[in-house]
């Protein structure tokens, strides 16, 4: 399948396109998102059906694994297609517990930066994403400091585009008064709309916005609402959101993980499904 039969096209990252069904490489780690898969095969055949598909977006970070994640894109893909594009994130890091305390100091960020590159087999990171917050969410705070180390990183040649992720709006805007900023990754699906108006603003400026966790955090009465939907379309609740996040702003791309090639395969094709004006009204009441 080429890049043609994708759902929803592209988008551009900076003067980076990218096609805006993406692949979240997270779940390619060992359980907890620790250590190496369970099955290394099927790892390494997922990113290469990734590439197969046509899918020139893959998001992915140091902290998976630790490390473990890059190096199997690493293995599975280098030499990368040269359409392919590689977004990453720093701010955090893995300890013993399986916790993601924050490494945002500008030395920390500084070798972030250089175990992505060497981890897979880059001289320069397409993009690289700030995570802020914690695993609850956004916190409020600067981030002048750390996302100014980022900006001199990219002075020196080692990164092409910067994105903030974890971010409370008014962090989106801070990024963007010191530098250019190309995306925006939170959390966001049909249940969780907190940051519906930053998307607008973000399509007028042409940023794109990237939700992470896209498919989870429904109760039972919006799962409700979301399969009543999907019964309808004869589908899967999940293709459906998935279907919605892409028509919910040209901005969104999708980074939805899996760590099985049939799975991929029907988040492809759920992607694609076509939603009715009846459709998107239903589902656009989920979340309010």
């Amino acid at each position: 399948m080429s890049s043609h039969f994708l759902p929803g096209g592209t988008w551009t990252l900076g003067d980076l396109p990218v096609s805006r069904f993406g692949y979240g490489a997270m779940q390619l780690a060992g359980p907890g998102v620790m250590g190496p898969p369970a099955d290394r095969d099927a790892a390494l055949a997922v990113l290469r059906e990734v590439r197969d598909l046509g899918i020139t977006h893959i998001d992915t970070a140091g902290a998976y694994g630790p490390r473990i994640t890059n190096r199997l894109i690493r293995e599975a893909l280098h030499p990368y297609p040269e359409n392919l594009r590689l977004v990453t994130k720093v701010g955090a890091v893995r300890d013993r517990d399986g916790g993601w305390p924050p490494a945002r100091e500008p030395d920390e960020l500084r070798r972030a930066v250089h175990e992505n590159l060497d981890d897979l087999g880059l001289d320069v990171l397409d993009v690289v994403n700030l995570r802020l917050g914690d695993a609850q969410g956004p916190r409020p705070g600067s981030l002048a400091e750390p996302f100014e180390a980022l900006v001199e990183l990219q002075r020196q040649g080692l990164i092409r585009h910067l994105g903030v992720s974890n971010a409370t709006a008014e962090q989106v805007a801070e990024a963007r008064a010191i530098a250019p900023i190309v995306c925006v990754q939170n959390m966001y699906n049909l249940a969780h709309r907190r940051d519906d108006e930053l998307i607008d603003e973000l399509a007028e400026q042409g940023v794109a916005y990237v939700p992470f966790f896209p498919l989870g955090g429904f109760s039972p009465l919006q799962s409700s609402a979301l399969s009543a939907v999907a019964g309808r379309l004869d589908a899967a609740p999940m293709s459906v959101a998935l279907a919605w996040l892409l028509r919910r702003s040209p901005n969104v791309l999708l980074i939805a993980g899996t760590s099985a090639t049939a799975h991929l395969r029907e988040n492809v094709a759920g992607a694609g499904l076509r939603l009715g004006p009846e459709d998107l009204a239903e589902l656009d009441e989920i979340g309010r």
